[in-house]
């Protein structure tokens, strides 16, 4: 039997997973529904001692680690009475990360901070009907008008990170060119290697055979949602 990480190794641990995620000690603890210097008062000050089993779980699928790892033991979970009535816990959702920067559907945007301002929670069968990724999911919003009526300023993309430029094929994608990161149509071209960047809307400007080393691809646009009124 595995017995549970003590506290210390959990905490470095976490830290770990925070680091290697991008994902800020706030954005966490307002997914766990607590204050916002909850996780990081756990990881460098060591309070509360040990992670409450309903965070610890939530960390855990956020992360896609076993929970021993947060310091869960071997214990068995014990099931829900049959005569409860069936409720989706937080745990059960698959949780992709909100990032605080715009992708320009214009003329382009600079790049100045790449920090997770947030989190959204999405049912794993809906991902995987819609062809994401679980682990490789980010959101992040559209700035401008270039990719109108297909993406308006404003709204909110889930980009599919493994969706490189090794797998590159016609559709939308959030792409580099010259530090500047934009969303835009991209197509195939004839010649091997190259391939076209468009806008939808035609009163922006097209770029025809671009080298693909002179563009880094981020990730193909898999959903895009709005607000109404």
């Amino acid at each position: 039997m595995m017995t549970p990480m003590d506290t210390g190794t959990v905490r470095e641990t976490l830290d770990r997973l925070i680091r290697e995620r991008g994902v800020s000690y706030e954005a966490l603890s307002r997914l766990l529904g607590r204050n916002p210097a909850y996780v990081q008062q756990f990881v460098k000050r060591g309070t509360p001692r040990k992670l409450d089993e309903a965070d610890r779980r939530v960390l855990a699928r956020y992360f896609g680690v076993d929970e021993r790892m947060l310091g869960a033991s071997d214990a068995p979970v014990v099931p829900t009475s049959p005569a409860a009535p069936a409720r989706k816990r937080t745990g059960d959702l698959v949780i992709v990360p909100r990032f605080a920067l715009g992708a320009s559907a214009g003329p382009g945007a600079l790049v100045e901070e790449e920090r997770a301002a947030g989190v959204l929670g999405f049912d794993p069968r809906w991902l995987r009907a819609i062809g994401g990724r679980p682990d490789m999911l980010s959101m992040i919003r559209v700035d401008g008008e270039s990719m109108a009526p297909t993406l308006s300023d404003g709204d909110e993309i889930m980009v599919d990170r493994s969706d490189g430029i090794d797998r590159l094929r016609d559709g939308i994608y959030v792409l580099r060119m010259d530090d500047v990161l934009m969303v835009k149509r991209v197509a195939l071209a004839p010649r091997r290697g190259g391939f076209s960047v468009r806008s939808d809307n035609p009163l922006y400007p097209a770029w025809d055979d671009v080298d693909a080393d002179a563009v880094s691809i981020v990730g193909r646009v898999i959903w895009a949602g709005r607000r109404l009124g």
